[in-house]
């Protein structure tokens, strides 16, 4: 049984593979700065992040993640804990501040000059953290913590970047200064502060696990004190969470038992629901439904409200739209809109495959031709190639490689050359002959005897 205990033990040992300490100390401290060229990167970074979020597109997002320097002062100050380096923690924490306010300050920026400021589902989607939100940045601190500790750094690097989602929050808060929004000022605020105290938690916990070499030694008191203060951060950032966890849970449990409810009440007996909206956040709640002909009597209302706690749906009022005509222009209208985008698509595709047609010859058609012409050329292949003349304009013009049994005379060349201009109506072409490889050879064998 100690064997087998030894053998779990030696397979989850992290001490393999450590990096030598100090120098792991040393590259921490070397990346909590922002000066230079890591604010340059901080501030493009931000401006990326913010037209991902601003265009709803998460590859874009992902981008500015991999390329933010903020998980660094984040580290350094989960090392400054768990060594009791105070100084580094100081200016780790000082970093931090100053990375902060200079994404809050570009991100606005960015939103109050933009003039798309809707928003977006990926905007939406950082203003309400909850638990997982924290489970994910505690298990990403973890592992960036471990891997910034090896001696092979490898891949977790970028996805900690990725999964911790520093960038998206912060981007979010600045969005929310522009428009002038406090609740996604605060609610985006709160998810970056829960994602930054649990990456340098979880370092801390590495940290000290690892067995870093203490720079201060500490009293039981001061120890104490220290772990008071990690405690009541957790428990501060946790408790939030948790309810923002539990709205979540309810309002999805709501729209899963509305959804029921459309469903056997409208949907299977044959009524066509025209609009649906869902009014979660109302006091009571509201069902706003709208249909395509179907006319309901106050009674059937009534009726249809009555039901709505068959279904376990509570403190909802059920408004149905009669005057469908304002949803039936609105229909039109998108249907329109839809025609018009379909349309541009078409007339691009149309485009592209007009120029796909013009850099596409028949080759076997060519050679045919060519063959009753020139009998010694056994293969030909013409395609365009594009030449830029300078910055502002560029040329295309046809190449037209053939191979021949013997050597085209220069006359027999000049006259391929025209009908060749002639035939692919073409002003100009480059004519280059493949090389014979067998006579290539010989003259090679030849020579070799000499």
């Amino acid at each position: 049984m100690k064997i087998l205990i030894d053998k779990l033990l030696d397979y989850i040992n992290l001490n393999k593979g450590e990096d030598d300490k100090y120098k792991v100390l040393e590259n921490v401290k070397a990346n909590i700065s922002f000066r230079g060229s890591n604010l340059w990167i901080l501030a493009c970074a931000i401006v990326i992040a913010s037209i991902g979020l601003n265009v709803n597109s998460a590859a874009v997002i992902i981008g500015a993640m991999l390329i933010s320097p903020l998980m660094g002062p984040i580290i350094g100050a989960g090392f400054g804990l768990g060594i009791f380096d105070f100084d580094l923690l100081k200016r780790s924490l000082k970093n931090l501040l100053v990375a902060t306010l200079v994404g809050l300050l570009v991100s606005a920026i960015y939103f109050f000059i933009s003039p798309f400021k809707e928003t977006q589902p990926e905007l939406l989607s950082r203003t309400a953290p909850n638990i997982y939100d924290i489970l994910i940045a505690f298990s990403g601190g973890v592992v960036g913590a471990i891997a910034i500790t090896r001696v092979e750094k490898g891949n977790p690097i970028p996805g900690v970047a990725i999964a911790t989602a520093l960038m998206p929050p912060l981007c979010t808060a600045g969005y929310g200064l522009a428009i002038g929004s406090m609740k996604f000022f605060f609610g985006a605020i709160y998810l970056y502060s829960i994602n930054c105290v649990f990456i340098c938690i979880s370092t801390f916990f590495i940290v000290t696990y690892l067995k870093y070499p203490k720079k201060k030694q500490l009293d039981e008191r001061s120890e104490k004190k220290v772990r008071y203060i990690i405690t009541s951060l957790i428990t501060i950032l946790i408790l939030p969470s948790i309810y923002f966890a539990y709205q979540l849970f309810e309002q999805k449990n709501y729209q899963h038992q509305i959804d029921v409810f459309i469903e056997k009440e409208f949907s299977d007996k044959g009524i066509a629901i025209l609009y649906k909206k869902t009014k979660f956040n109302e006091n009571p709640k509201k069902l706003e439904l709208g249909f395509l002909s179907t006319k309901f009597s106050e009674a059937q209302i009534k009726n249809y409200n009555s039901k709505l706690k068959q279904y376990a749906v509570t403190n909802t009022k059920l408004v149905v739209i009669q005057d469908t005509t304002d949803l039936k222009s609105s229909i039109l209208n998108e249907i329109k809109y839809n025609k018009s985008v379909l349309s541009e698509k078409d007339v691009t595709i149309l485009n592209l495959k007009k120029q796909i047609a013009a850099d596409r010859y028949d080759n076997a058609g060519l050679l045919a031709e060519i063959q009753i012409l020139f009998p010694e050329i056994e293969n030909l292949a013409v395609s365009n190639h594009t030449f830029n003349e300078n910055t502002d304009s560029i040329r295309i013009l046809p190449i037209v490689v053939y191979k021949s049994k013997v050597a085209l005379k220069d006359e027999n060349r000049d006259k391929l050359n025209q009908w060749l201009q002639q035939r692919l109506a073409k002003k100009e072409i480059e004519l280059y002959q493949q090389p014979n490889k067998v006579v290539a050879q010989k003259k090679t064998t030849k020579k070799q005897k000499k």
